[in-house]
């Protein structure tokens, strides 16, 4: 930062809706301060009426008028107004002629971000990216209680910045115990975070158990059935296999057996739906008659059953899901023996033996051809979740305030991996589902933060819902040109630094920050397993033997 004796000679040429224009023409004063000067700093701008203008530097360029007089042009964006020394959002009313142009004293750019948010909804994990001095708070209510996206490509610090936020925020604690009243699932499809968060409930493909019973009934045909083959014998015989037997396994009241439906959320055996199918393929009716004459002559007559030997194919696809062991955490013996309690309390990480801020779904070992199922599920477990623990707060107090007091964020790691602007028929579960949380979710109390590499294919239904953005290096042109779609015009060409960002460096924009800022995020505690792999230097090393045949067993595990 510029020492306040380090003045620019400069003046304010014109005034624009949104952007500031300066003519700075003392080169001298323009070379001392010129270091610290640069795109991203903040200028003080007095008016005539003893209000102070903010403005963050966009660009620098140099004019040369006919006699070869060189003058330094600064555009600028007005951020605010300090007036009476109180921060106020917006700079268009600015008086002309400003009297003077200055660079933005540290105190004032300090009162800016600390006066613009109480201490007790503070939350901080970031500092402005020009002065490490000056930390940049967000209001944590608005911003974890809007949906959060985080954008950038690979190794602009995506995963640190995830890990800090979260690792924070479960340390934030208003009084004197162990655990905060902090909720988080964290979708983690590259087995990243468990060395982040080491005291995390940790579910992996072989701890995890979801219950495949409460699939809703699309997402039990998407698993179960070739949709593509569009077979309508298929659909309707598992329909009713699968109704009958929620009936036939309901203990409760009987009026209520057979007001059981196809999407009803109530326990079936899925092997016993199996051998009902099996039977159909090859059912055998008697007509009620008898051969009169013949070999056969006093036996029944049989007719084969309408869809004999027409479910042989999805009979075999059928088996081959209900064996297949790396299915085992979904349609295993634990799936139809876990209650529906468990499921919430492994998810919530309300284990018996160790309650956890941070429960880490490790999707890895996940195969890909269910990856949308298994999301679809649990993030649909976790929205109905908040919807019902809503209903049942406002019916013991309809005058309740806070909808739901144990509120829960999803963090979608890589989220277009499971939201892409695909339609194809494999994405359509988790889409559904994580759509609905985007619409919906706020209202109950479950909101997301979504991670990814690539915005411009992540569904537009989602990243449209998101009130808080960090967004750090991004190098592909759609993807820039995607996420200043979605961010504010008044930022200008601040956008366009977006390729140059350091590692950890990042715009932080939203309404849960008093100004648009650039930041560098702080480094987390425990950084999670996503360090490159040093090719170069592990190359270098001497010739490493492979043992193929413990790779062979771990492989065949599965």
């Amino acid at each position: 930062m510029v020492l306040q004796s380090e003045k620019i000679n400069a003046e304010v040429i014109s005034v624009y809706p949104n952007k500031v224009k300066i003519s700075v023409d003392d080169l001298e004063d323009f070379k001392i301060a010129e270091e610290s000067l640069k795109v991203g700093s903040y200028l003080r701008i007095l008016d005539n009426e003893n209000a102070v203008l903010i403005a963050i530097i966009e660009n620098f360029s140099i004019e040369v008028d006919e006699s070869g007089k060189k003058d330094y042009i600064i555009e600028a964006n007005p951020l605010g107004m300090i007036i009476d020394n109180e921060f106020v959002r917006g700079g268009d009313s600015i008086a002309i002629p400003p009297k003077k142009v200055e660079i933005a004293k540290e105190s004032e750019i300090k009162s800016i971000y600390e006066g613009s948010i109480s201490n007790l909804e503070k939350f901080v994990f970031s500092t402005l990216s020009t002065n490490k001095n000056i930390d940049v708070p967000v209001n944590g209510n608005k911003f974890f209680n809007k949906h959060i996206a985080i954008v950038g490509s690979t190794g602009s610090g995506k995963s640190h910045t995830v890990s800090t936020i979260l690792q924070k925020v479960i340390n934030e604690k208003n009084g004197d115990f162990n655990l905060n009243n902090s909720h988080i699932v964290i979708f983690d499809i590259h087995s990243e975070y468990s060395a982040a968060f080491p005291n995390a409930n940790l579910l992996d493909i072989n701890s995890l158990i979801l219950p495949y019973w409460l699939l809703k009934g699309d997402e039990l045909l998407e698993l179960f059935l070739d949709t593509e083959a569009n077979d309508h014998n298929q659909k309707y015989i598992f329909k009713q296999a699968v109704v009958k037997n929620r009936r036939e396994n309901y203990t409760g009241n009987e009026e209520d057996k057979y007001r059981i439906h196809f999407d009803s959320p109530y326990f079936f055996d899925i092997n016993q739906v199996l051998e009902f199918i099996n039977d159909k393929n090859t059912e055998i009716i008697e007509t009620g008659e008898v051969y009169k004459t013949g070999d056969k002559k006093g036996q029944k007559k049989t007719v084969q059953g309408s869809l004999y030997g027409k479910l042989t194919n999805f009979i075999s696809r059928l088996e081959n899901k209900i064996y297949d062991a790396r299915l085992n955490f979904l349609l295993g013996e634990k799936s139809k023996q876990i209650s529906f309690e468990e499921t919430i309390e492994q998810l919530l990480g309300y284990s018996k033996n160790k309650e956890s801020n941070v429960t880490i779904i490790d999707l890895s070992g996940v195969p890909f051809e269910v990856l949308s199922i298994t999301v679809s599920l649990i993030s649909r477990i976790l929205f109905e979740y908040g919807y019902y623990y809503k209903r049942m707060r406002n019916l013991k107090n309809p005058k309740e305030k806070i909808n739901n007091d144990i509120p829960i964020l999803l963090v979608y790691e890589e989220a277009h991996k499971y939201v892409p602007k695909s339609e194809l028929s494999k994405y359509r579960s988790s889409k559904e589902a994580i759509e609905r949380i985007a619409k919906e979710g706020r209202k109950y109390g479950v909101t997301l933060l979504l991670s990814s590499q690539r915005p411009s294919e992540i569904s537009e239904t989602i990243f449209s819902q998101c009130n808080n953005f960090i967004a750090m290096r991004l190098t592909n042109p759609n993807d820039q040109n995607y996420v200043k779609k979605l961010l504010p015009d008044t930022l200008g060409n601040i956008i366009d630094r977006l390729p140059s960002f350091k590692a950890g460096e990042a715009l932080l924009i939203g309404d849960s920050v008093a100004i648009p800022s650039i930041v560098q995020i702080d480094k987390c505690t425990t950084p999670p397993s996503s360090n490159d792999i040093p090719y170069f230097d592990l190359w270098k090393e001497e010739w490493k033997h492979l043992n193929i045949e413990e790779i062979r067993k771990e492989w065949y595990k599965q």
